[in-house]
């Protein structure tokens, strides 16, 4: 089998990444509650899961789950999110992708690791409410006002951070196995067990 990424391999990468960063984008909005910002990092994974699902059954090279990491990375970083996004959309994403290569893209239970991995990057969206929380909070003031950030900044303490990596973890087994669900098939076709 040829290891080298071809044009139907990079094209399926940008399909699957334009949809996966639609999908993210509209479960985004309900962040404009500071309430269901918590809830975000279950919620991504839910949505994403059958298309990144369907993504994986085309996958069988190593590098196209890094680049899509990559090119969501940078899609965010443009969209003004700060730089840990960077950090952990490409290092989630190169890992994910080495949990998949190590189960020969055919093992389900590394397919369910690497992708609640790969939905990691989400944290790095919301690290600065944490690590560079001053002046994350003072810009959002800017542009949300005072009773927006208020809330926000009482329900991001730091007691609120391993909670939001468990909600990560049991959304991306539910977002997976609800795209293995609905996938069956393209998982039989693929030899994916």
């Amino acid at each position: 089998m040829d290891n080298k990424l071809n044009a139907k391999d990079l094209i399926n990468v940008g399909l699957f990444t334009a949809i996966y960063f639609v999908l993210f984008f509209v479960a985004g909005m309900i962040g404009y509650i500071p309430f269901f910002m918590l809830l975000l990092p279950f919620l991504l994974p839910l949505i994403t899961g059958i298309p990144f699902m369907l993504f994986l059954t085309k996958v069988k090279k190593f590098g196209m789950v890094t680049i899509m990491g990559i090119i969501i990375s940078l899609l965010m970083f443009a969209t003004g999110h700060g730089w840990p996004v960077l950090v952990t959309g490409i290092g989630c994403a190169l890992i994910a992708d080495l949990i998949f290569k190590s189960g020969e893209y055919k093992s389900w239970k590394k397919t369910v690791i690497g992708f609640c991995v790969f939905s990691g990057w989400c944290i790095g969206a919301m690290l600065p409410m944490w690590i560079m929380r001053d002046a994350y909070f003072e810009q959002m003031r800017a542009g949300y006002g005072n009773e927006y950030t208020d809330t926000l900044m009482g329900l991001m303490t730091n007691w609120v951070f391993p909670i939001l990596i468990v909600l990560l973890i049991i959304g991306g087994i539910i977002g997976a196995n609800i795209g293995r669900a609905s996938l069956k098939k393209h998982f039989q076709r693929a030899g994916i067990v």
